[in-house]
């Protein structure tokens, strides 16, 4: 019979509603019910149940990072199958359970590598599971590169795509483009066919060549407010059609240093909550103190996130998911707001199965933590995670 383990006296942020004095029984990696404290105490459970008692603290639904380039000292930018396996290890101490390693935009034979290095890393995880990757580039506006470097900057080609996806083996989830380039919507058709989701970012683009896009699916966007089109009385720019079109979805970071905490409760106001995607964009020197190098061999310092050194331009941020679900609570939002925009949203947009709720017939993959975010745990297919320790 498979490992079956029975969580009680919790309060359940199931991704629908949150059932204060709940259980939720698991068996064979799946979520088979979730049920009163009433119904609990009346149950008779065989001897191979595991229970355990949780004493008042929450569950939720592991967190999804779909925005995320490193942590702990690994990352996905040196073409290591290993480094992204340790990402793997230590993000469930910090109560991500899946994530999308996210490759910047690089030379085409490092890209390749690159890429490779994620297939390779796939169905050999300990630790968090690795949905498929996320290509930020290099198909970008020149205008809009944050850090990333000019010399890594394609035009749009379907030939070089095409490589890319052979190289990744179908495995592209998302990707990052500026509608505005030439071509763009011949890409954006192409994959469509692909299964592979679309979003605006390192963008330059008019209110205008966001609404294009948007005919072309191009329907969510990348990091908000940061590297895209800022907002204009004269022309709203990428910022100003998040804003303005409720079906557009969007990712933010939640340092309070990408962007204003008051900003962002100004968009949870405006926008639908399942259009709201919290990511980390967090860099391989995130939980690792020490002096540490960027690309270009660029210093940077830590401050809450990258900067780097030669311009202050933000690089990426330090945070964890964990660390952004409490910034959001501190910051007046509530811990249903908070966890759905860290679970159930990015998996209903980036269209991941099974994963993003605490419900019947959805994977077993928890956390556990209590009011102040100070003790946390995760269930991976269905079992304590004991693996890699918390960084430092």
């Amino acid at each position: 019979m498979g490992k079956a383990i029975c969580l009680h006296n919790a309060t359940v942020l199931t991704g629908f509603s949150t059932m204060k004095n709940c259980a939720v029984y698991i068996k064979d990696k799946k979520i088979v019910d979730v049920f009163s404290e009433k119904r609990f105490m009346q149950k008779h459970f065989s001897s191979n149940v595991q229970i355990i008692n949780i004493k008042g603290s929450y569950i939720a639904p592991g967190l999804i990072d779909t925005h995320i380039h490193g942590i702990g000292g690994f990352g996905t930018d040196d073409g290591s199958a290993d480094s992204i396996l340790k990402m793997s290890e230590i993000l469930p101490k910090y109560g991500v359970t899946s994530f999308i390693p996210t490759l910047y935009a690089a030379k085409e034979e490092d890209m390749i590598k690159n890429i490779k290095a994620v297939v390779k890393a796939m169905g050999k995880e300990k630790g968090a599971h690795i949905l498929g990757m996320h290509l930020e580039g290099p198909f970008i506006s020149k205008e809009r590169l944050g850090v990333q470097t000019e010399d890594a900057v394609s035009p749009v080609s379907i030939e070089l795509m095409e490589k890319f996806y052979k190289a990744a083996k179908g495995k592209i989830i998302n990707m990052t483009v500026a509608p505005e380039l030439k071509d763009m919507r011949e890409l954006a058709l192409w994959c469509i066919g692909k299964g592979i989701i679309l979003q605006a970012g390192h963008t330059n683009a008019t209110y205008a060549q966001m609404v294009e896009g948007m005919q072309a699916r191009i329907m969510h966007t990348t990091h908000l407010f940061n590297a895209m089109s800022r907002m204009h009385h004269r022309d709203p720019g990428a910022v100003g059609a998040v804003f303005i079109h409720p079906e557009l979805s969007c990712e933010f970071i939640a340092d309070g240093i990408h962007i204003d905490s008051n900003l962002i409760k100004l968009l949870f106001q405006f926008k639908p909550l399942d259009k709201l995607v919290l990511i980390t964009d967090s860099l391989k020197p995130t939980k690792q103190h020490a002096k540490v190098l960027y690309a270009n061999n660029e210093e940077v310092y830590l401050d809450k996130c990258f900067y780097r050194k030669s311009d202050n331009v933000i690089a990426g941020s330090a945070m964890t998911m964990i660390e952004s679900v409490k910034n959001l609570v501190d910051w007046g939002l509530s811990m249903e707001q908070a966890i759905h925009v860290a679970a159930p949203s990015p998996a209903e947009i980036l269209k991941i199965n099974n994963k993003g709720y605490v419900a019947p017939g959805f994977d077993a993959d928890l956390i556990i933590f209590n009011e102040d975010f100070s003790k946390v745990s995760a269930i991976i297919n269905g079992e304590l995670y004991k693996g890699e320790k918390k960084c430092a």
